[in-house]
């Protein structure tokens, strides 16, 4: 007979993984005083949602960084967006995206993260109980590396590791969704200060010298009732209203700059009440679900719903028409939601722009209240996608469906022709080739839809061959 009751030796089995997870947990701790050593505010964050951000889905955890970077991604793209605007108050919206897109690329967050020496921390491995070594021992080369901040104070880490720049840069933004999620926009900030990216926040007005009759080129009343807000600056309508081909001198410029903030807070805005409403969402849901909501098609369901068409300052006789067509087809459809991605109109982008430029006057009318933002922009877009009512997008379900049956997706043909974008979509099935072409004014818009036929035919030839298998057993 064993001295050791069975029992106890059962219950010793599990020491390996119980020390595996405090030695995870004093990672992230580690990680999480890096931060606080240079932060001059007091931030609370719990270091189990640091080791969520940290952890990888090759972990094989029953958590991991997704959600949080979805939620960081969208909070660092509106604070960069919100800093832009308020920074260079002339520029215009081509100017500042690619200042945005300089700053929040996956290359410049890597480098960032890389300077903190955030990769040392990242969790890419899962727990395997036979090739774990105790903490200390040096014999297997697994032991943590010490990086010394200052004469009291030492870190622990994994050290160098190769990991991929787009990996460095997903953990950089779940952090900053870890900071969003527990302690506030603030917090958030004060970390993205640390990593480097050092963004204006405060919420003083903006100038503007804009007079105008407002009421002379939009219906003020009616915009200020449908949204629930009253503008104290109402020519920010005018300005969320008019686009790029209308020129008059009263009115010195277009929606633009409007609309790329406004594509920012919608989208983040929008993200956090996903996040929020739903806890317990699996990452690649919540990213589905955000995907389903946040796009041109969305708004522009929701522009023609509520009738705000009607009130686009334009001079394009091509954009009339288009508009024209677009209300008309949407009529006769009779859609009920405006998320989804059901639709197979082409619908002009000046749609979409407009439910974001609105957005973004209503922020900057109210000193960058996203919660009057969410107020009056939400309802217009509900019913808000659900986990039971979303729906992925025609090109993802596509890759996916014939990932799943070995298809091989060839690359799309794309023609242009006339302000016309013709795709080509084909798939080769066991070597017979698929294939569906649409056109649209874009490509992106032809592409949904051809991936939308061609998963359509594919879904009917595999029910047909799958039929004929039942038959011949």
């Amino acid at each position: 007979m064993s001295p050791i009751p069975h029992g106890l030796y059962y219950s010793f089995s599990y020491l390996p993984s119980i020390i595996h997870r405090i030695e995870s947990l004093l990672l992230a701790r580690s990680l999480k005083r890096l931060h606080m050593d240079h932060c001059a505010q007091s931030v609370s964050i719990h270091t189990t949602k640091i080791l969520e951000a940290i952890t990888t889905k090759k972990c094989q955890e029953n958590f991991h960084m997704e959600s949080l970077e979805t939620l960081g991604d969208s909070f660092l793209k509106y604070a960069a967006s919100r800093h832009l605007f308020t920074t260079y108050q002339n520029d215009h919206e081509g100017l500042l995206s690619l200042k945005k897109e300089k700053m929040v690329s996956n290359d410049a967050l890597c480098k960032l993260a890389c300077d903190r020496k955030i990769p040392g921390f990242i969790r890419t491995e899962p727990f395997d109980p036979k090739t774990w070594a105790i903490p200390g021992d040096t014999s297997l080369d697994k032991s943590l590396d010490v990086e010394v901040i200052s004469p009291k104070r030492k870190v622990y880490n994994m050290g160098s590791r190769k990991i991929k720049s787009k990996r460095v840069a997903d953990i950089a933004e779940a952090l900053i969704g870890a900071y969003v999620s527990t302690s506030g926009e603030l917090a958030a900030l004060s970390f993205m200060v640390w990593l480097g990216l050092d963004m204006y926040y405060a919420k003083t007005p903006i100038e503007r010298h804009f007079p105008i009759n407002a009421e002379k080129f939009v219906n003020v009343r009616y915009i200020e009732s449908l949204i629930k807000y009253k503008f104290r600056d109402p020519s920010l309508l005018v300005e969320a209203f008019t686009h790029g081909s209308f020129m008059q001198s009263e009115i010195p410029r277009c929606y633009q700059r409007l609309e790329f903030i406004g594509d920012a807070i919608i989208d983040y805005i929008i993200t956090v009440h996903l996040y929020n409403k739903y806890p317990g969402l699996t990452p690649g849901l919540l990213t589905d679900m955000r995907s389903c909501s946040v796009n041109n098609d969305c708004y522009a369901l929701c522009a023609v719903k509520f009738g705000l068409q009607k009130q686009i300052l334009y001079f394009s006789t091509d954009l009339q028409k288009h508009i024209t067509n677009t209300v008309e087809s949407v009529e006769k459809l009779c859609i009920s939601t405006t998320f989804g991605w059901s639709s197979d109109i082409s619908f002009p982008k000046v749609l979409g722009d407009i439910i974001e430029s609105l957005a973004g006057a209503i922020l900057i009318d109210s000193c960058f209240n996203e919660d009057k933002v969410c107020e009056s922009i939400l309802p217009l877009l509900e019913p808000i996608v659900t986990p039971e009512t979303v729906t992925l997008h025609p090109v993802r379900e596509l890759h996916e469906f014939c990932r799943g049956r070995g298809y091989i997706m060839r690359k799309p043909s794309v023609t242009p022709k006339d302000g016309v974008s013709f795709i080509t979509m084909e798939v080769d099935v066991n070597g017979t080739i698929y294939s569906d072409i649409c056109s649209a004014p874009n490509k992106d818009a032809a592409k949904k839809l051809a991936c939308k036929n061609l998963l359509n035919k594919l879904k009917i030839e595999c029910a047909s061959i799958e039929l004929n298998v039942e038959l011949n057993e």
